[in-house]
């Protein structure tokens, strides 16, 4: 089924379903090997209150048998199974339940520790709690959609989540280099440590004992480190090193030292390459929708910024309004007004949505609000009157990012590039 009409199935089902008595609510506690399953109404009747399955097709076949039982047992009409997401081990069951047609819906996991103690006013946790617990979310209408997009933005989503792990596993190697070697070896070279990798690596794997730099000749140092002319400022760096070499008060470097260099650098030369690996196969993906191809003609969107959108929203037509896009970034303001006057507030965006994305748009609307005219003008009438606040430069970025989402979903709805003019004919509040 197309997520969009389950989308309003989901809608449909979670107005109505308090209290209902056509309803067959299955609560799952989700985990790797056996899940729990809870069989209740959403009037607070427990129909079976333990079913434990495996994770494989004949657990599942055990699911269903169990609930065609109960629903031709209680004469229920409509199904509704509910779990929260647990690491990855969810995934296979919603989506098998999915292709056979049945409505699966999340719980949040925070909404489950919150109603754990309303259960039985015990924080007692255990799994055949912890289903009913989920079963009685659902019969209250507190839980989430389970999306279900095409096998394009499944992919381009698995390969963003493989490319942040490398980002993060570059990032730890390049700590271990400057912390873990030359904090010891070369403490000097840190405050010239440059924007240039390529250089640094070079550095550390061949130069990493400073006595080395200072008994080869300067012209000789810089031809073995470098591989492209990057000017005079180049040289500059090269001959402060060069000169801080000389009087270093790095320990002695011996020979496990050297092998942990050349260990490091070869490793963060790996997961930089597989880095850009993945993003060729990203951009593989992406030139096959055409979706894609539309983001780009938005100022700030490149060739991450763009799939992540586009794997953010999948299909745009199941938002009804842009206040749902806003909150999917957790873009979405928040204030606590309680016994204050509402000018007193200070309302700040919520944060709950998808953080990389929220990154992602920031970063798009610091670029545009930079080098596009036309974001750049919207930016500082957002400043106009307003120069003097605190933080207000990066409030106004912020406000622009949640512009800028709202604006790819409007091309991505619509079927159409990006076009300046609709977006300086929309008034832009000052708060």
């Amino acid at each position: 089924m197309d997520d969009v009409l389950r989308f309003a199935q989901f809608c449909k089902i979670r107005s109505e379903i308090r209290g209902s008595g056509k309803y067959l609510i299955v609560g799952i506690d989700i985990a790797k090997d056996k899940h729990h399953a809870f069989f209740g109404t959403p009037n607070g009747k427990s129909l079976w209150r333990r079913l434990i399955f495996t994770n494989d097709i004949v657990g599942y076949d055990r699911l269903v048998d169990q609930v065609n039982t109960l629903t031709t047992q209680h004469q229920l009409q409509q199904v509704v199974f509910g779990m929260e997401p647990t690491s990855n081990y969810h995934k296979p069951l919603a989506h098998w339940l999915t292709q056979q047609g049945y409505m699966v819906v999340l719980v949040a996991g925070k909404a489950v520790k919150d109603n754990r103690e309303l259960l039985d006013g015990r924080w007692d946790k255990n799994d055949t709690k912890d289903s009913a617990n989920v079963a009685d979310l659902i019969g209250q209408g507190k839980c989430l959609f389970y999306e279900n997009p095409e096998d394009d933005i499944i992919s381009l989503r698995n390969l963003l989540s493989v490319r942040k792990q490398l980002k993060k596993e570059e990032h730890r190697q390049r700590m271990r280099i400057r912390n873990g070697l030359l904090a010891k070896y070369f403490p000097e070279m840190e405050r010239h440590w440059g924007s240039c990798m390529e250089e640094n690596l070079a550095i550390i794997r061949w130069y990493l004992d400073p006595r080395k730099i200072s008994e080869t000749d300067f012209n000789l140092f810089v031809q073995h480190v470098t591989t492209t002319d990057r000017g005079i400022r180049q040289v500059y760096r090269l001959r402060k090193i060069y000169g801080a070499a000389k009087n270093s008060v790095g320990l002695p470097v011996n020979a496990a030292a050297f092998y942990e260099a050349k260990m490091l650098v070869e490793r963060f030369k790996s997961v930089r390459q597989e880095s850009l690996r993945t993003m060729e196969q990203i951009e593989t993906i992406c030139r096959k929708l055409p979706s894609y191809r539309l983001l780009l003609t938005i100022p700030g969107f490149g060739p991450y910024i763009a799939p992540l959108v586009l794997s953010a929203l999948a299909n745009p037509l199941r938002f009804k309004s842009r206040k749902q896009v806003i909150r999917l970034a957790g873009l979405d303001l928040n204030a606590s007004r309680s016994g204050k006057k509402s000018q007193d507030s200070v309302p700040v965006i919520s944060k709950k949505g998808d953080a990389d994305l929220r990154y992602g748009l920031y970063q798009a609307a610091l670029v545009a609000s930079y080098h596009n005219d036309y974001f750049r003008r919207i930016y500082h009438r957002m400043l106009e009157g307003r120069q003097g606040e605190r933080g207000i430069k990066t409030k106004a970025r912020v406000k622009l990012a949640a512009k800028m989402l709202v604006v790819a979903w409007t091309m991505l709805k619509n079927n159409e590039p990006f076009n300046p003019n609709h977006l300086l004919a929309e008034p832009v509040h000052q708060r």
